[in-house]
């Protein structure tokens, strides 16, 4: 069974892509925590950063390479923002897809 973000990846449920290319896609989260707050995912399915190996070290970097050209795009580079990632059940990952957030547009704890 598919997870949800491969589903989104593959077309299979539609979102709003904010970024797409040969590796990642962007979109916004659909349970914001601020004004902007989007995920940026591997195309290819890496269920935690537990499952990170040698040859995703590439991909990812360019997660966060990613996220810091969106929030340029989005200007929210100068006041700041946070990037995120939950690892498991105990780290608040609740799709076992990894995912980076992208989170800011006001000020964070």
């Amino acid at each position: 069974m598919a997870c949800v973000f491969c589903k989104i990846i593959n077309k299979e449920i539609s979102t709003d892509i904010i970024f797409e290319n040969d590796n990642v896609v962007a979109f916004n989260d659909i349970n914001p925590i601020a004004p902007v707050h989007v995920l940026v995912i591997p195309k290819r399915h890496i269920g935690s950063v537990i499952d990170i190996e040698n040859e995703d070290v590439n991909l990812m970097g360019e997660l966060i390479f990613v996220a810091k050209k969106i929030a340029d795009n989005l200007n929210i580079s100068q006041k700041g923002y946070k990037l995120l990632l939950r690892v498991g059940k105990d780290g608040g990952q609740e799709i076992q897809h990894i995912h980076l957030h992208l989170i800011g547009g006001k000020k964070l704890d």
